[in-house]
């Protein structure tokens, strides 16, 4: 049997105890009953690891992604008709808290659960739902992200990634970047140029690319954490089925930012993480109590931080399943929660002193310390870069008018 260890995950819980319905105390329950008889034996060692970037373990948290679906306990914000359990914010909430808490391996299928898959199921066609989702909910097939492109990154409009129909197939010529997942996936969701006369946001498809054909290359990008989840994909020639166009050849643009919209939500999946990780340093400057005098201050301004970012995040959550739009409410949190553990990550660099310097064993204190700290630089970056955020926040929340648009500009603000 495995225990949730009493000091994770439970930091704000001490102070901002939650009130939580019948529903999710019983979810809860029944979630930590699931998790004490299955996170054991030979997924002992998942406990505390896993992760995209965890390699050494990959293959046995993929079959712990297929242990979650067979249990009932993946996609559970999922329509039931979908497989899902179609869990309310509050659900989710303490499925989450559930999870981390005992300890649980990072998801490596987070990719289908959380993005592509909640896609599919509003934009899709029936024939796309009726193949792609239950492969998803199982874990049968994994995916990559085909979005960023070397000139294309936070710019995403200026995507050069071309698809033309021949025969009743798509054929793809391009260069994708920073794909999370991309030399373990068997689908690639991505953005293409459709309309070779169009520009910008227009002429844009998405499409759903097999990855095990002889067009496309992948090629891994070894990052300062030292694993190789991201990589360059190289289309030449690729094909796909032309049935394999989501929401329509052309609409590409609307479906992919819904799609964002997922990712975005996904930042309030972090505050788990984020909770770990903060203990993590406070555990460190306990044993070291020479230090202490000089971080606890900060250490209580991140306690706050996480607070804040916890009720932003609930919000968001709250809007969303009341069928609010969450409006800028998503842009908030991500900027917010990125900047937050940016500042935590340095936290955690300085709170290892000298050793900081010195390369730990993998999965040890020190080095957990040190990938929160390397970890956390890219996290301002993806999901949209905060810049980014911030020019949505500025025009649709304060109104504010694009560079150098003109008083009266009718687009000044959109």
């Amino acid at each position: 049997m495995v225990e949730p260890r009493p000091d994770r995950g439970d930091l704000l819980d001490r102070l901002l105890p939650l009130r939580e319905g019948a529903a999710a105390s019983a979810l809860r329950l029944d979630f930590r009953a699931w998790l004490q008889q299955n996170l054991t034996g030979r997924f002992a060692p998942l406990i505390g690891r896993g992760g995209s970037w965890d390699e050494e373990m990959f293959d046995l948290n993929l079959e712990w992604e297929q242990a979650l679906a067979a249990g009932g306990w993946a996609c559970v914000t999922w329509p039931k008709e979908f497989g899902g359990r179609q869990a309310n914010a509050a659900e989710f909430f303490a499925y989450r808290d559930e999870y981390f808490r005992a300890g649980a391996p990072e998801r490596v299928n987070f990719l289908a659960e959380d993005l592509v898959g909640p896609t599919i199921i509003q934009h899709g066609t029936p024939e796309q739902r009726s193949r792609f989702i239950p492969k998803m909910l199982r874990a049968e097939e994994l995916w990559c992200q085909g979005y960023s492109e070397p000139d294309a990154g936070s710019d995403l409009a200026n995507i050069r990634t071309r698809a033309r129909l021949e025969d009743g197939r798509w054929v793809i010529d391009g260069h994708k970047i920073w794909t999370s997942l991309a030399g373990k996936a068997d689908w690639c969701f991505a953005l293409c140029r459709t309309d070779p006369q169009s520009s910008r946001q227009q002429g844009i498809s998405y499409l759903l690319i097999p990855m095990d054909q002889p067009g496309v290359t992948v090629r891994p990008i070894r990052q300062l954490t030292g694993s190789a989840e991201f990589a360059e994909v190289f289309f030449d020639g690729a094909v796909t089925a032309e049935e394999n166009v989501v929401g329509g050849v052309g609409n590409g643009w609307d479906v992919a930012m819904s799609t964002l919209g997922f990712e975005r939500d996904w930042f309030m999946c972090r505050y788990f993480r984020f909770d770990m990780d903060l203990v993590n340093v406070v555990e460190r400057v306990r044993a070291a109590p020479e230090q202490s005098a000089n971080l606890q201050t900060q250490l209580v301004d991140s306690l706050v931080g996480l607070a804040a970012f916890r009720a932003v995040g609930l919000q968001t959550l709250a809007a969303l399943e009341l069928g609010v739009p969450a409006g800028v409410l998503p842009s908030l949190t991500k900027v917010y929660a990125s900047q937050w553990h940016r500042d935590l990550g340095e936290l955690a660099y300085a709170s290892l002193g000298r050793d900081g310097a010195i390369a730990h064993p993998p999965y040890s204190p020190e080095a957990e310390l040190q990938r929160t700290f390397l970890y956390s630089r890219a996290e301002t970056i993806f999901a949209g870069t905060n810049e980014i955020q911030k020019n949505i926040l500025a025009r649709r929340f304060l109104k504010m008018p694009k560079p150098g648009a003109k008083k009266g500009d009718a687009d000044a603000r959109n």
